[in-house]
């Protein structure tokens, strides 16, 4: 006996058995029994959701002879049988892709003008009609907006955006859903009960996912894992037919990024790598795993989970361990290592820090070098640690005191030896110093005033000279970096030059009044900055407009070529050499 594959074997034959299209197959019923067809219908949608096979089943019961009280063909008139028998001379298939050109329409045109022998109409249907060419589109055109009485055109495409929009216009248009995951599990379960196989729900489930909403898809995957799996389909045997990752893997590693234990993570992604699997595919896994524990935390989104019954419970176990804030920057993690896979020339290390990355998300913030935090997150840590290490009912005297040991003024040998050893704690690890700490802990700091012994040295270090060099690399690094919302005016400013008029005033000379004015705006924050860096307190900032005689001429291309040829006689060489002239 001749072998059949599933996807044409239990192609559906009527409408009740199509599935997944209640509502559009409910529609066409409802027209074969009213009567009210139109001239032209456009079905479109994924690959293999049943466009064709809607068009054939349509196209027998618009001809059936005695159509049943629902809509659907009788199959035992001349017209039904006919059909069946792939004999029927009234309907007409036509592949679109393969007969796309003006010649292959013109003589489809010709055979409408024909009426039919059997039945009302002839039916033309015209598969993958996105790929006939424009010419083709016109000539079909005029036919297609005033067919003779007994035609009626269906067209289907999985491109739809892709057809004229005077095409559109003139059909009805039915859009096809993608089969949903749980529809796709009950047709298998059903082939495989006809079939005599027996099978594994989890199984059958990532036949479906593997499918990704198409069933002749899932048909066609469905035999090979049966041929593979002789009769007995198995979750353990399917993935290891299809090379895909198993479910469990990504479980694991939302458990070991909870409790923070990133070695174990990098065995597993050892293991993983090593069973041929690519670090891109399981960053992808990964997120859609994550993205199903998310939806699984609130009843409202669990209904958005298309996967077997099995699995959503599992899914919401893990939910109920798994913070949202956790799902959330983990999938913001693992978008932003998609994004860079491609472009990374050492790609399992971005997936290593990753997933060190979403393992750390938990840990609590220890303020240790090793930590991996980064330094935003350390700054109320700070805090806490200092409220532990001094109690609260310190005064500021006895915190000043405490603190005391760390600051750079002299003590005396006796005050140093009378003094016990208190424990430090090394702000520099966390990124703060202790100048910050007895500003806000000493009640009052003392000034210096002029003539005290150490003032004016304290002056000049407050106070230092810079040169032009150094007012030009700090003008530069501050342009570099000012955020993008100013980023217009930061590469103007770079193109100025500040200059030093006398010790500490600089003066900016700038093209016209608009830039003035925008520089002008932040001119309070860019003198800030210069003081900062070039560690000088009095410095000041003048801006000036650039007078006619300062302002540069821009040359154009043959002039900035002259003024090169005069100053380098090689160019002028070449240029002869290779008879070159300037475009």
């Amino acid at each position: 006996m001749e072998y059949i594959v599933s996807a044409r074997k239990y192609r559906p034959m009527s409408f009740d058995t199509v599935v997944g299209q209640a509502a559009l197959t409910t529609t066409l019923k409802n027209a074969v029994k009213s009567g009210k067809l139109a001239h032209a219908y456009l079905f479109c949608g994924p690959r293999g959701v049943g466009k064709t096979t809607c068009a054939r089943i349509f196209a027998k019961a618009i001809n059936c002879q005695s159509p049943t009280p629902d809509g659907e063909a009788c199959n035992e008139c001349e017209s039904c049988l006919s059909f069946n028998e792939q004999r029927s001379l009234n309907i007409f298939e036509l592949d679109a892709a393969s007969n796309n050109s003006v010649e292959h329409i013109k003589t489809l045109m010709e055979q409408t003008r024909i009426p039919p022998q059997v039945g009302k109409y002839k039916v033309f249907i015209i598969d993958e009609v996105h790929m006939l060419s424009t010419q083709a589109f016109n000539a079909f055109l005029k036919t297609l907006e005033e067919p003779p009485a007994h035609v009626i055109f269906i067209l289907a495409t999985t491109e739809k955006h892709k057809i004229l929009p005077t095409i559109l216009s003139r059909c009805q248009i039915y859009d096809f859903e993608r089969m949903t995951v749980k529809n796709t599990i009950d047709h298998l379960k059903s082939v495989a009960e006809k079939e005599g196989i027996q099978y594994e729900e989890e199984a059958l489930a990532v036949i479906a996912e593997k499918a990704d909403g198409g069933m002749r898809d899932a048909l066609s995957i469905f035999d090979q894992a049966a041929s593979f799996c002789q009769g007995n389909i198995t979750y353990q045997k399917v993935i290891e037919d299809l090379n895909v990752l198993d479910a469990e893997y990504y479980f694991r590693i939302i458990d070991l990024s909870i409790n923070n234990k990133v070695a174990d993570l990098m065995v597993l992604l050892n293991d993983v790598v090593n069973k041929g699997f690519d670090g891109g595919l399981l960053i992808q896994g990964l997120a859609r795993h994550t993205r199903n524990v998310l939806m699984a935390k609130d009843v409202q989104t669990l209904p958005l989970l298309e996967v077997s019954e099995q699995m959503r419970q599992r899914y919401q176990s893990q939910a109920q361990q798994a913070d949202t804030r956790f799902l959330y920057n983990a999938l913001r993690l693992m978008n932003e290592c998609d994004l860079g896979y491609r472009q990374s020339s050492n790609k399992r290390l971005l997936v290593e820090l990753t997933l060190i990355e979403i393992a750390q998300l938990t840990q609590p913030d220890d303020g240790t070098p090793g930590s991996g935090r980064k330094p935003r997150r350390l700054k109320s840590l700070f805090k806490q640690l200092i409220q532990q290490a001094q109690p609260a009912q310190k005064s500021a005297p006895q915190v000043a005191a405490a603190v005391q040991p760390n600051r750079q003024e002299t003590a005396t040998p006796q005050q140093s030896q009378q003094r016990p050893a208190a424990p430090s704690i090394k702000a520099s690890q966390l990124g703060f110093s202790w100048k910050n700490i007895r500003q806000q802990t000493q009640p009052k700091k003392m000034q210096i005033l002029p003539g005290t012994p150490g003032a004016d040295e304290k002056k000049e270090k407050e106070d230092q000279a810079f040169s032009q060099q150094d007012l030009e690399l700090q003008w530069m690094a501050m342009c570099n970096r000012m955020p993008q919302r100013l980023s217009g005016i930061a590469a103007r400013m770079k193109n100025m030059n500040p200059v030093i008029l006398q010790m500490p005033d600089v003066e900016v000379v700038v093209p016209n009044d608009i830039i003035k004015s925008e520089v002008e705006s932040i001119r309070k924050n860019i003198l800030a900055t210069l003081k900062l860096y070039l560690h000088n307190s009095a410095i000041t900032l003048q801006l000036r407009v650039a007078k006619q005689e300062e302002k540069e001429k821009i040359l154009t291309r043959r002039e900035q070529f002259e003024l090169m040829r005069k100053e380098n006689i090689a160019i002028e060489k070449l240029r002869e050499e290779f008879d070159l002239q300037l475009a």
